[in-house]
């Protein structure tokens, strides 16, 4: 969660990294629009969760309807707060996130994902973690580190660190090697 200007700075850097981007330019803003969207959403998190003084509180009221008309062009309901720094969202369509979900770093998600709650329970899922289109995430679950999820598959139990997961209802298809930390 962005806590300061420079978690926010932080979080705008790692998510244009996610897209290959290494400067954010006028043109960027209609030639990436999925990042455009990433920029206002941090922007949002940023004033919602920083900017407590009058000024802070009414730009982020109107940041706010920005963000909300953003949304609906791109077809995301993504609540603020939710995911981690380094995201990237592949391409706009449908992608639907519960407010109460918790997503970790580096997440690279595809669209007509839905992570949503079930008997009043939330996802939370881990740093390094692909989601292909089409999946479905719900429940009270955990999706470990260095997790890809197939296409399609409909995720409703948890899964461990290093695995490739897919199929309805999803199994584990691999394991993959744990990444190696250079020192």
């Amino acid at each position: 969660m962005i806590k300061n200007k420079a978690d926010y700075l932080y979080y705008l850097k790692r998510d244009m990294e996610a897209h290959n981007v290494s400067k954010w330019g006028i043109r960027m803003r209609y030639q990436h629009p999925t990042l455009r969207f990433q920029r206002l959403l941090r922007k949002v998190e940023y004033y919602k969760n920083c900017r407590k003084d009058f000024t802070g509180k009414f730009y982020f009221i109107i940041l706010k309807f920005a963000f909300h008309k953003q949304s609906i062009n791109l077809g995301f309901t993504i609540p603020i707060n939710v995911f981690g720094p380094g995201l990237s969202i592949a391409h706009y369509g449908s992608i639907v996130i519960n407010k109460n979900s918790k997503v970790g770093k580096n997440c690279r998600i595809h669209s007509a994902t839905n992570i949503g709650e079930s008997k009043g329970e939330s996802p939370t899922i881990g740093d390094n973690v692909y989601i292909g289109p089409g999946v479905k995430i719900f429940g009270g679950i955990t999706i470990g580190n260095n997790v890809s999820i197939g296409a399609n598959a409909v995720v409703n139990k948890s899964f461990p660190d290093n695995s490739t997961i897919g199929g309805v209802p999803a199994k584990v298809l691999s394991f993959q090697e744990s990444p190696k930390v250079l020192i």
